[in-house]
């Protein structure tokens, strides 16, 4: 038979299985095609909402026909359980970059450390997002405590991890989704909290600061400073000035300001040329300001700290 006779035969074949309707089915399956098929809208929603790649979201919503909602919720599972597996795969990889981050309400001031493998890790905003959790996470545990007076707490990871973020779940459940989506290295690094008493301020910088969605700033260098007075309603400007020069002098300890026997000027803050008015020390300005300093913290992204 000629080969034209045989195709015309087998397209005529064709037309007739087509009839039966149980057959259609039995195309898509043998085809490799889903019978569903992801809407493009819901997967451009998806992909902006969630940040996972375009082939995952599209997966996901075929996987739940397009419920977007279970569709989420199945890539944040996903991602999470892929995060604890590379988490430990990772965990040796270096993590010099990142971000600080800083977050005040009232008498209280938190100051949280974050770190990645990259700078370009630390712009993204799933990042961000992870750094701002924990912020509040580290927020809302020192709003819990009852307490008066001054109070300082330095957390340590471990324990920074183990606080519940506002969405319920763990820092460490939050780290492991961030992993998860960007495939890299991250790690808590450390926590500050303070609170003060209703007649005391905490002054804050951030050295080239982001902000976050929250508006929250964030950036590699970052200082809270406790103090008491100054001129009435520039307190907070105060408190800024203050922050800069703690950022840019690296004092490791308040000092003395009628002490200079240690010749160790330069480290202790009281003694050092203030950095916006280098003609006085820290202390003849903040006597000139009428205001003592009486505490600070000061973190740079990825220094080694004892």
């Amino acid at each position: 038979m000629a080969a034209s006779s045989v195709f015309s035969s087998l397209r005529a074949h064709i037309s007739k299985v087509r009839l039966v309707g149980c057959v259609v089915c039995v195309e898509c399956v043998h085809t490799g095609r889903s019978i569903f098929s992801a809407d493009k809208a819901l997967l451009v929603k998806l992909r902006k909402t969630t940040g996972y790649t375009f082939i995952n979201c599209k997966k996901a919503l075929e996987r739940f026909n397009n419920d977007i909602t279970q569709a989420e919720h199945w890539l944040h599972d996903q991602a999470q359980k892929e995060g604890w597996s590379k988490a430990s795969k990772l965990e040796n990889r270096r993590t010099s970059e990142g971000l600080i981050a800083l977050l005040k309400k009232e008498n209280t001031a938190v100051m949280v450390e974050v770190n990645c493998e990259t700078d370009f890790v630390a712009r993204n905003e799933t990042f961000q997002q992870l750094v701002q959790d924990v912020a509040f996470a580290t927020m809302g545990h020192h709003q819990n405590r009852a307490q008066s007076g001054y109070v300082k707490s330095v957390m340590s990871a471990e324990d920074v991890c183990n606080l519940a973020v506002p969405e319920g779940s763990s820092v460490a459940d939050q780290l492991a989704l961030a992993i998860g989506r960007l495939g890299e290295n991250i790690s808590v690094r450390r926590a500050v909290s303070v609170g003060v008493p209703a007649d005391w301020r905490v002054g804050s910088y951030v050295h080239g600061a982001v902000l976050g969605q929250s508006g929250m700033p964030m950036g590699r260098y970052g200082a809270l400073v406790v103090f008491q007075g100054g001129p009435e309603g520039q307190e907070e400007v105060l408190g800024k000035k203050l922050g800069q020069h703690i950022v840019g002098e690296a004092p490791l300890s308040l000092g003395d300001v009628g002490d200079l026997s240690c010749g160790e000027s330069e480290t202790r803050l009281l003694l050092q040329s203030f950095l916006l008015e280098p003609q006085y020390t820290v202390g003849q300005y903040l006597a000139l300001q009428n205001a003592r300093v009486l505490d600070f913290i000061r973190f740079k992204c990825g220094e080694e700290t004892q």
